[in-house]
């Protein structure tokens, strides 16, 4: 069977919006079109309809009651409105110290960072070099004035699993808002936010199968989690989030965690098995290794660095396969990952990681493909490293005095 180029393994950058998705967004589209908002007639109601009936789905997946989930237009809006929205609220009654981890994705460190241009202390709490959080570290981290503390459940880079219940249970005992970035979560690992100790938790369509421009933020209820609204307007989304609601993308996010829900536990035991066969193939090849821990971390995730091997140039190498170097919000620049850097990797390893992520259509013909294409532009790539040809002949490049030649 040939296999059709190129082949799509970026599921972490977004996912296709699945079929079953699309259909069902389309008559709110063209026929019910009516603005949810409209309380006077039934275009009104109908959308209204929708809207609510997308919501029960999207809290179905994570246990939580329909009311705690507001519509925004993404994930970096959710993190935008939990962080800004929280340490807002509650600086004057709590503190003005705000705790995150510096592997955090850019929506949460970069929002992080316009609190500490308004006068908020942030700390950057480094993992450890299999990319979890210490928890002794973590509570050592939390101050008395620590207001928010924001970690991510699933790394977009390396796929690692953070223990969210050990970390909720520190800011618990601590009068700390905890909020969690589940953009990579969902639909890949269970969620269920009547158990967990969450305040605020972020949500993407298209990281799970559904559209583009569409996320939601759980609000705790019980206890009560207030915000200071970052979009004003008319009131929208109980005054949290103001702003005409998209029916159409609100259905379609609402259909997408439905699917999930539906198909997750088959989904990831066949995902897990091609994602091992692709990590038993390129384990074959000398000097690779894997980012990140391997058992706490979703079966749809493959972060590897090729040593002796450029980053950029590998990519450009295997341009039949769509795969990221870096996080795709970020991989436009030529720094080497931070998150890798934050793991304690060389710049060397850091620059030649590739990020491979599998999903809901790929196949087993594919991962064949990708890794008899990674060993033979590797091994054709090393043909013409001199730092390869030094390894090769056993001197410790390490040791080298580059200066003195």
């Amino acid at each position: 069977m040939t296999v059709k180029t190129p082949i799509y393994l970026d599921y972490s950058a977004t996912t296709p919006v699945d079929p079953r998705v699309a259909e069902k967004m389309i008559p709110y589209l063209t026929e019910h079109f009516g603005n949810p908002a409209s309380r006077s007639h039934s275009f009104g109601w109908v959308a209204e309809k929708a809207v609510e009936d997308a919501r029960e789905q999207v809290a179905a997946l994570v246990n939580a009651d329909s009311k705690e989930i507001v519509w925004t237009s993404g994930a970096t809006e959710s993190n935008n409105l939990a962080i800004k929205g929280a340490a807002h609220f509650y600086a004057e009654s709590k503190g003005r110290h705000v705790l995150t981890i510096a592997t955090e994705h850019k929506a949460v460190i970069d929002t992080v960072r316009e609190l500490e241009r308004q006068g908020f202390e942030a700390t950057y709490l480094e993992p450890e070099p299999d990319g979890l959080v210490d928890l002794e570290k973590f509570k050592a981290a939390l101050r008395p004035d620590t207001v928010l503390a924001s970690v991510m459940l699933v790394n977009n880079e390396i796929g690692v699993i953070q223990d969210i219940t050990a970390l909720g249970n520190l800011c618990r005992a601590n009068g700390t808002i905890f909020h969690v970035d589940a953009a990579q979560a969902t639909g890949k690992v269970d969620i269920d936010l009547e158990k967990l100790p969450v305040d605020l938790m972020s949500f993407s369509a298209h990281k799970t199968y559904g559209p583009k421009g569409i996320g939601a933020l759980y609000v705790r209820r019980k206890p009560r989690v207030r915000l200071e609204a970052q979009m004003h307007g008319g009131g929208h989304e109980r005054g949290f989030r103001s702003g005409t609601l998209p029916t159409h993308q609100i259905v379609g996010m609402g259909e997408a965690f439905r699917i999930a829900k539906e198909e997750m536990a088959l989904e990831n035991a066949r995902i897990r098995r091609l994602r091992d066969k692709l990590l038993t193939g390129l384990s074959e090849i000398e000097e690779v290794y894997v980012n990140g821990d391997l058992k706490q971390r979703v079966p749809h995730n493959l972060n590897i660095s090729f040593n002796f091997v450029e980053g950029e140039s590998l990519i450009m190498a295997i341009k039949d396969i769509a795969v990221s170097s870096g996080s795709a919000c970020t991989s436009s620049s030529l720094e080497p990952s931070y998150v890798l850097r934050a793991l304690g990797r060389s710049d060397e390893l850091a620059h030649s990681s590739i990020r491979f992520s599998i999903g809901r259509y790929t196949t087993e013909e594919e991962i064949d493909y990708t890794v008899d294409l990674l060993r033979a532009k590797i091994g054709k790539l090393r043909e013409l490293s001199p730092l390869w040809e030094m390894y090769q002949d056993g001197i410790d490049i390490n040791s080298v005095k580059w200066a003195a030649h």
